[in-house]
């Protein structure tokens, strides 16, 4: 007869093996499974180092690139605008305001003025703000001889209006006085849809409307409409309009994004996604020099882009 002891001795030895027997195997797979490992991080810690110093390289070279860039910036787009006035419009406070200072002294370069600044504000583009933007657009207190089309929509009649005001016709007709685009954006800084952020603000032959991100929310569309109507209102009413953004602007929900989907706006105005460099802001500004001979392009790092405008044969 086999005891209890007998039967719990068994057990425990046969714990005790098993137990052994895991601890001797873990030990023999753990060492070249640790070296493995260990053998891994360091490959890891020396491409690590690599792609480190090729990332510093990288950026002295495009630090260096972008250095030229703004060294032969003037240069480049000398007299380009000459005897012509700008406007610039900024679409959103994402627009930095070194960019908004780089394209005023850029423009000046080529021999243009800046006519003025203006920064849309969100209300300008809310749908809540419909209602008052069009009741005062269409109240008495326009200045006179403002033809607005026929039409409901809000986005068109706000940006007629300010195109009539802010761009001189290129049909040679007189633009509007000084007292009208007053009046204009007067109404529109009440109705808090826009800024002025120069000290004055004339007429002008062109416009560079800057912009930057992309817009949020279901609503996106609709907002970009807005602003995309005010793009087409100035180009249509001055000679030419250059919309100028960075590369997330060009992609779903922004701005340069909805122009180059629309195909028969991106054959008008031409569009720029790298404005943050200096190679961008120079592309703005032989791209607006272009539109003045009626030609339109993409311009960019973007899809289907070209790198720059091409640059204006200097005179004999």
């Amino acid at each position: 007869m086999i005891d209890f002891r007998y039967h719990l001795v068994s057990l425990i030895a046969v714990f005790l093996a098993v137990a052994l027997g895991i601890v001797i195997g873990t030990t023999a797979l753990n060492e070249p499974i640790l070296a493995d490992i260990e053998n891994q991080v360091a490959d890891l810690e020396q491409d690590k180092r690599a792609l480190e110093d090729r990332t510093q390289q990288l950026q002295t070279q495009l630090d260096t690139a972008d250095a030229f860039e703004q060294a032969v910036a003037p240069a480049l787009v000398e007299g380009t605008l000459a005897g012509r006035r700008v406007l610039l419009v900024s679409t959103n406070e994402e627009v930095a305001p070194e960019t908004v200072e780089d394209l005023t002294a850029l423009v000046t370069a080529a021999g243009g003025t800046v006519a003025g600044s203006l920064a849309l504000r969100p209300e300008f583009s809310d749908p809540s703000s419909e209602a008052g933007l069009q009741s005062y657009v269409t109240g008495s207190g326009r200045p006179p001889g403002i033809q607005l089309p026929e039409t409901d929509d809000t986005g068109r009649l706000v940006a007629s209006l300010m195109a009539q005001v802010l761009m001189i016709p290129s049909s040679g007709a007189a633009p509007a006085d000084g007292a009208a685009v007053s009046s204009v954006l007067g109404g529109l800084v009440a109705l808090d849809v826009l800024t002025q952020t120069s000290d004055s603000v004339a007429p002008a032959d062109h416009a560079i409307v800057l912009t930057s991100g992309a817009l949020p929310g279901d609503d996106a569309a609709e907002r970009n409409a807005a602003v995309v109507d005010l793009v087409s209102a100035l180009d249509s009413a001055g000679s030419g309009v250059v919309v100028a953004g960075d590369t997330v602007s060009a992609g779903e929900n922004g701005l340069v994004g909805a122009l180059r989907a629309d195909p028969a706006l991106s054959s008008t105005v031409s569009t720029v996604d790298n404005i943050g460099t200096a190679a961008g802001r120079i592309s703005t500004v032989l791209a607006l020099s272009g539109e003045h001979d009626g030609t339109s392009g993409r311009y960019g790092t973007g899809e289907d882009t070209q790198p720059v405008p091409p640059v204006p044969a200097a005179a004999p």
